[in-house]
């Protein structure tokens, strides 16, 4: 059976589970099914996504939290349709879970976290958002496997 069955509650690393990176409220909201699987013209399968947010995991996310302690995810995971539906740019990483956005409660956390993440893993990208704004809401940060 080549479709792998997404299990929400499996880790991808000690402390990241599946769950936290297909879950979304607007997905949920708008009855989008996020998931790799259910949207074949994407070009992706779960069985890869999944493996490419394992590395984000293992290579970024887990170093950082050994540092700060609690590191939440509010976007992971998104299929076409829910890029679009949140205003993702065309080419998102977050397409093939190669991205996750991090909670920030202000600018100086996020300036922390990110220089943090810049020092201290793989990280190929990390950006504030929201963009052209003062208040920054969320780090946006990118790791993409070697194949």
């Amino acid at each position: 059976d080549k479709n792998m069955k997404l299990t929400f509650d499996e880790h991808l690393s000690p402390h990241f589970t599946v769950g936290e990176f297909f879950r979304s409220g607007t997905a949920i909201r708008l009855g989008i099914e996020n998931e790799p699987d259910a949207h074949p013209e994407d070009g992706l399968t779960n069985e890869e996504v999944v493996e490419n947010l394992r590395a984000l995991c293992t290579e970024v996310l887990e170093p950082l939290r050994r540092r700060v302690g609690r590191v939440i995810i509010t976007s992971g995971y998104r299929c076409q349709k829910l890029n679009k539906a949140v205003g993702g740019v065309w080419n998102s990483q977050h397409l093939r879970g190669e991205a996750a956005d991090i909670y920030v409660s202000d600018t100086e956390m996020a300036m922390r976290y990110g220089r943090i993440l810049e020092e201290h893993s793989a990280v190929q990208q990390v950006l504030l958002e929201p963009l052209g704004t003062k208040r920054k809401r969320w780090l946006h940060v990118t790791f993409k496997r070697k194949k």
